[in-house]
Order: structure tokens, then sequence, then C-alpha cells
């Protein structure tokens, strides 16, 4: 028998298993078999096809679930649907009481949950007890708290309808949280679609929902592989689609929304930075690592697979965290003692493993510690591998399992450059004791969540989500709810453009953006009549990096007024001329101090010069968009008016929308910082064609954003005559870029951008259709119109808080204080 000092010295640890019986007995109940939770009941389709869910530590057949179909599909949404009618008119008073309901239900059966999950997942008891399940039920507070307070705190708001979630199996029940509690507390109905390797907890969780006198149809869960899911995202009577899951899935769901007018949400991959400065604690930053790559057996999307440390201290760190690998233990998911469970399936074993030989192949150095593995189950020992270039696939491709992979900086600049060097921006975790280095390097590194000295911090409080291409919207937070709300005066944008439509000819990107470029307008009476002297030509130029610049193409177009006389020509832009302006609003964005650094107080200062400059020109603003339009001058002088008012309340804004401090459970602080997005493109509308430039330019570079303006097609030369504004009112080189043609061409060459970081769309529902589909290709955000109307004069639609949050996204970063 081994001495206490023994034990110590060998960190050895006896079995401390939980008992399964209780899931067992839930498991045996149902007979094993499981139908479709739809109107509060189980229903089995008749001839149902089944599909067996394994533990993944050791084989065992825990059950069976159906496989949903097309016409399982529609009774789940019909059931939603109906249920929206009552649930959405239902006080948030009344709403909030179920939402606790489902709380303190969720406490009750707290452990049948935890050990349902360890069982069917292969995460560590420790972590579905103690992280997972209470993280569901203080989602579910946080948010009946939202439910309670809709009425005064959100009354401009409405939900969005019947929403689609699809989640992950990596987090069955917290992924669960984060979609239905916002939801249902706005007062939407959901149809939850869990993921094939992980079904059962949702199950459970039904019912949890069913004994807390939920109503029929406002929670239904199917199950079912990736065509029941493609069938929920397809379904035209969904009104939002939620989805958590790879980058390359969420391509697949953006392309499938495109145009339809649905709401999409998408929490993606990634490939996060932890890095570790020379003053850092490194026996804390240590424990962070094992915190940050193997927990849940490494299978999490902000895992901090990149480890990336100063390079005098990279020696000693790698030594600790080696000697800390030996003491790793590797079992029995229900082990209270153990580290690491089993990885969820033999396919995503095999992926890991072909990682680590990938990474080998690359020259990198692997190292795995000479630890006890169980000998049945789906196991994997903790990874690290060292000496790969940064550009190695194994540094820069997710691979969703136990494999860290370290490299070195010497210089902060470096390791921010590092730690950017993804396609991903989800989250990251900066190790240092100097407090300002820390929470500088926090602010500059492209993430949603950033963790100082700390690492895998959540909270119902706080939203989390990515950057670039790991999706965008947020989970969580007040930010959350906005995922699951739309303006009140807003109906569900329907555009008509039924994608899917037998009878419709398909819709062909490569002819979208076709533009022949103009030629002279045909000659008429009323343009060469001979007697009237011709005016003095002022063919407007492009405005790009701050300068007036011929269009490459050296081709103009007219620009036909009211009456069809001539009133003016205007560059017919093409893909070099956006190419252009990207380079410079980017290198507006980027350069020091650049747009997005300076403080909110200067951005605010020129957006009072720019409104007072054009209310100078006030007179001639009118009298051209009279001349162009052929509306009465009374309608013109409103609209240049209320540009003016726009520019003051931007002015106004520019430094009151930066961010809260999130009120989390963590001991320190959270800070929900809005950061600008970077570049955007923006296509404006024909109507009003200098309030709907100004509307939509405003607030984007209020928040620090650069801009590629493509003005109104019809009308342009409000805009071009604009720029003369931009250049006496101190606006820096590149953060607006005006760029003059056809709408849909020059959007095209946009959204294909990789540089740009969002595109905002005012035209057709055609063009809607093709940015939110090629927008896929690099995640982008969009914001298009659908070709519907907007009333651009009315404060509820033409400005607020929906184009504050358009322009801008949450950082999260959680400093933790104390010794």
């Amino acid at each position: 028998m081994s001495t206490l000092l023994e034990i110590f010295k060998t960190m050895e640890y006896g079995p401390a298993p939980e008992s399964p019986d209780a899931v067992k007995a839930w498991l045996d109940e149902h007979g094993r078999k499981f139908g479709l939770f739809i109107n509060n009941e189980w229903v089995t389709p008749k001839g149902a096809k089944y599909y067996p869910s394994y533990n993944p530590s050791n084989g065992e057949l825990l059950g069976e679930t159906v496989q949903a179909g097309k016409k399982e599909v529609d009774a789940a949404v019909a059931a939603a649907r109906e249920a929206f009618g009552t649930w959405s008119k239902t006080p948030g008073v009344v709403r909030a009481r179920y939402m606790y309901a489902i709380a303190r239900n969720i406490q009750k059966h707290h452990r049948l949950l935890a050990v349902l999950e360890s069982m069917d997942n292969g995460k560590p008891i420790r972590e579905s007890r103690d992280i997972d399940v209470p993280l569901l039920a203080r989602h579910f507070y946080y948010y009946a708290g939202w439910a309670q307070l809709m009425e005064t705190e959100l009354r401009d708001y409405q939900p969005v309808g019947v929403v689609g979630q699809i989640i992950p199996w990596n987090f069955p029940l917290l992924m669960l949280a984060w979609k239905i509690a916002p939801a249902i507390a706005m007062g939407n109905t959901v149809v939850l679609k869990p993921a094939s390797y992980t079904r059962l907890s949702a199950l459970l969780f039904a019912e949890i929902v069913a004994e807390a006198g939920v109503p029929a149809g406002v929670v239904n869960v199917i199950t079912g592989s990736s065509s029941a899911g493609s069938m929920l995202v397809e379904h035209p009577d969904i009104d939002k689609v939620a989805f958590t899951g790879s980058t390359d899935v969420g391509r697949i769901l953006r392309r499938q929304t495109a145009g339809s007018g649905k709401k999409l949400s998408l929490e993606l991959g990634g490939k996060s930075p932890f890095v570790v400065f020379e003053d850092a604690d490194l026996d804390g930053a240590v424990e962070g690592v094992v915190d940050a790559i193997w927990f849940n057996q490494g299978q999490v999307c902000c895992a901090g697979s990149r480890l990336i440390v100063q390079e005098n201290v990279a020696a000693r760190f790698i030594q600790k965290l080696k000697a800390r690998m030996e003491h790793m233990r590797v079992g029995d998911p229900l082990d209270k003692s153990i580290d690491m469970g089993a990885i969820v399936d033999k396919t995503q074993w095999e992926t890991i493993d072909s990682w680590v030989k990938t990474g080998i192949s690359e020259g990198g150095e692997c190292y795995q510690p000479n630890i006890k593995m169980p000998e049945k189950g789906l196991f994997y020992k903790p990874t690290l591998i060292t000496g790969l270039d940064p550009a190695a696939a194994t540094v820069q491709e997710e691979i969703f399992g136990p494999v860290l992979v370290s490299l070195t900086f010497r210089t902060p600049s470096e390791a921010i450059e590092l730690a950017n060097n993804t396609r991903y921006g989800l989250a990251a975790s900066v190790w240092s004791d100097n407090i300002n280095l820390a929470l500088d390097v926090a602010s500059k590194i492209k993430a949603g969540s950033v963790w100082v000295n700390c690492t895998n911090l959540f909270d119902g409080a706080s939203g989390f989500g990515g950057y670039r291409e790991s999706g965008f919207g947020r989970e969580g937070g007040r930010e959350g709810l906005f995922e699951y709300v739309r303006p009140i005066w807003m109906d569900r944008p329907r555009p008509g453009l039924d994608t899917a439509s037998p009878t419709r000819p398909p819709l062909d990107g490569k002819k979208w953006g076709e533009h022949v470029p103009a030629r002279p307008a045909p000659p008429t009476t009323a343009r060469a009549n001979g007697r009237d002297l011709p005016r003095v030509d002022r063919t407007p130029k492009m405005y790009i990096g701050g300068k007036q610049v011929r269009p490459d193409g050296h081709y103009t177009f007219s620009v036909i007024g009211a009456k069809g006389q001539i009133v003016g020509q205007v560059g017919d832009g093409n893909r070099k001329d956006i190419r252009d302006a990207v380079e410079a609003a980017h290198k507006a964005h980027l350069s020091k101090p650049g747009w997005a650094m300076r403080h909110g107080f200067n951005r605010s200062q020129i957006l009072y010069f720019i409104a007072e400059n054009l209310d100078a020109r006030n007179a001639e603003f009118v009298e051209r968009i009279v001349e162009m339009t052929g509306r009465t001058k009374k309608s013109a002088q409103a609209e240049v008016d209320t540009a003016v008012e726009r520019l003051f309340t931007y002015a106004a804004w520019a430094d009151k929308f930066g961010g809260s401090v999130q009120e989390t459970t963590l001991r320190g602080i959270t800070v929900g910082v809005n950061e600008p997005i970077g570049v955007i493109g923006i296509a404006c509308p024909d109507e009003y064609p200098l309030l709907g430039f100004v509307s939509l330019m405003a607030p984007a570079i209020a928040r620090g954003n650069t801009v590629v303006m493509i003005p109104s097609q019809k009308h342009p030369l409000s805009a071009t005559d604009f720029y003369q504004v931009l250049d006496t009112s101190d606006v820096p080189d590149g953060v607006v870029n005006i760029v003059t043609g056809d709408r849909d061409h020059l959007t095209k060459t946009l959204v294909q951008h990789e540089d740009v970081d969002s595109v905002w769309y005012f035209g057709s529902a055609e063009g809607s259709y093709w940015v939110e589909y090629e927008s896929a290709a690099n995640m982008k955000r969009t914001w298009v119109g659908y070709g519907l109307p907007r009333d651009w004069m009315s404060r509820e639609q033409g400005e607020g808080h929906e184009f504050l949050h358009e322009s801008t996204q949450v950082k999260n970063i959680w400093v933790p204080t104390g010794e």
C-alpha cells in the first residue's frame, strides 16, 4: 500500500468514479430509443430510422435517436410558428417566470445533466459538473432578467420570429444555453438541432423544459444528420438561423440563407493565440496552458492552440510545460480525478492524429508525455509540437484536439503580429505582470474575447463571438440579445427572391455585376439645339486617398436629370478603382495613429466640421438635388437639412458608444469594447442621394472605420460634390473614398476583396443575394436592404442603434484582480 508521501511525490490518484446509475435509469425508461421533441411531446415517425449514440470512453451503446426527415422538420417549425403567435405577445414578466423555472429545474437535475453530458461527449465530469451545467443555469437566470426588462429597456425592438438553431458536439448543453435562452427571452420560439455525435443531453433538457411548464411549441428539439440541419436552415418559415460549428459549414449556411431575409449568426472556428511575456508568472501561465488547450481534450473553438512565448524565457517555459504534461491524467470521463477524457468520435480521433503527423512532416518536433493511457476508448495524449514555421499548416489550421503548437517572439509588436497571423479571430490569452503591456496587447489582438492572465472564462453577462473567419454575431451578454430582435418598425424582410424555385431561372454569379463602360448619351434636340451657351465642363473625378483621381478605365457616364437633360458626367469606375480605394482605406485604418486609434473626441470634432461645411453650402446641395431628381425645392431642402442634422447626431455618438463594463461573476473587470470593424464597403441607395450617402458614411467613420463609398448610381453628383466638403473638414486621407459607377459592378469587387471587412448594400434583391453569397469566401459581415424600401428621412429608420451596431464589433477583455 502506498504511503501518503509516495502518493504526494508521484501524484498518483486513486479512482473517484461518478455513478452512472441515474443516467442509465433515464435511458432505460425510454427503452434507449428517443423520438423527436415537438410541441412538448415525444414524436416517433412511422417507420423511423434510428442511429446510435455511443460512449466514446468505452464504446457502450447509450441510446438511439431518430433521423428527422422533411415531414418532421415541417412539423417542428409549424409547432414553433403556432406557439410564436402567443409567446411573442406574452408579457416579459411572464416569460421571465418561465425562464426562472427552467433555471431552477436545471439546478434540480444538475448531476443527471452533468453525468449524461460526460457519458455522451467524453469530457471529464469535473468540467461538465463544475462548468457546463452551472453555466447552463446561469444563462437562463441572466436572460430571465432581460425578458423582465425587455418592455422598458428594449422597447424599440420586437422578436425575430421562429429561430432554427444548430449546435456542435463539444459543449452540447452550454451551446444550447447560448442559443435558446436569449431567443425565448425576447419572445421567439425555437427549433433546435443538436450535433450528430451528441444528442442525448439536449433531449433530457427538453424534458426539463416541459417539466418547468413552458408552453408547447416554444422549444422543439429534432435530431438527425446534417441533412436535417439543411432542411431546417432552408425552411421558408424560419426567420433566423443561429449556428455554432466549423467555418467550412458556416460558409455553406451563409450561402444557403443568402438573399432570403433570414437573420444569421455564426460562431465558428478559431486558432487562438496564448501569448506569454518574459515577466509573466511562468508557473501560473503553464497552468493556463493546461486550461487553454487540454480543457475538453482541446475540442474547444477558442482553445489556446498557438503558444507564443517571448524568446528569452521560451526554453524555461517549455521545460516547465513538459514537466506538467508528465503529470496529466487521461482516463474515464466519470472519474473525478482525471484531467482529460475521451475524444468524441473515432473520425475526430483520426483527424487529430493526422494533424500531428502533418506537423512532424512539416519539420516540427512532437512531444507527448510518458503517461498511462486507457487500453480501451478514444483517448489521445496531450501533445506539444515545437519548431514549426508560423506559416505551417499545423500552425494555421484548426485541429480541434489536444494539440498545442509553440512559437517564439522578441518584441511586443512581433507578438501582436504573430497573434494576428491567422484568418480566425475568436479569442486570445495574454500573460504578463505588466498590466499596461497586457492591456495594450489585448487591445491590438483581433479577437472577440481576450483573457488577461486567465483563459477560457465565460459568463452569461458577457458576449462571446469572433472576428473575421471566426464568424459574426455574439452569444451571451446584452449584445447577444440583438441577434434575436429586429427594430419594431421593420417587418421580416421577404425580398421575394425564391432562389430554390424550380420555375425560376437560376441566379448567375458571373452575370451579376457585368458592366459595359458607358458611351456618349444619344443626341437630342434639347441637348444640342445650337442656341444655348454650353456650361463649363467640371466632370468630377473619383476621390481616393484624399485626392481627386481620374477613373482607371478613362470612361465616364452621363447623369440624366428628371427632364431628360444631362446634368453632369462622372467617372465610370472599375475593379482597379475599387482596389485602389480599398488600399487607401486600409492604410488610413492601420497607419499610426490611424483613424481607428484616434479618440472619439477627435472623430466627433471632424464630423462637426463636416456638418458645418455642408451647411455652409446648403443652397448649392439643394439646387443639385432638384436638378438631378426633379423633386421640389422644399423636399430637397428637407433632405439637406436632415443630412446636416444626421452628421451632428453621429458627431455626438463618436465618443459615446465605446462599450461597457460587463457585470460577470469574475472577481475582476470584464470590459465589453465596441471596436471598429475595419474597412467597410458601402453601396448607397438611389433614394435621397445625399441623405442616404451621409446616413451610411457618418456612423461608420464615427466609430473608427474607413469606408469605400459607391454613391447612388442614378444620382451621384451629391456625393461628388461632397468630397469638396471633406477636403475642407480635416478628414484624414483615405478615411472616406468615393468611387462612382455601376453599383453592382463595383460592389462585386468590394465583396470579393479579402481586405474588406464588411459590405453594406442598399440596392436590388438580387444584388443583396450575391453580396451575402459572395461574403462567405472570407466570412465578412454584410448588411443589405434586400431591395426593400427604407424611409431615410425618418429618424427611426435612417439613424440610431441599428447603424451603430453595424459599425462595431464587440471585444470582451477579462482582467481578474487580487493576489
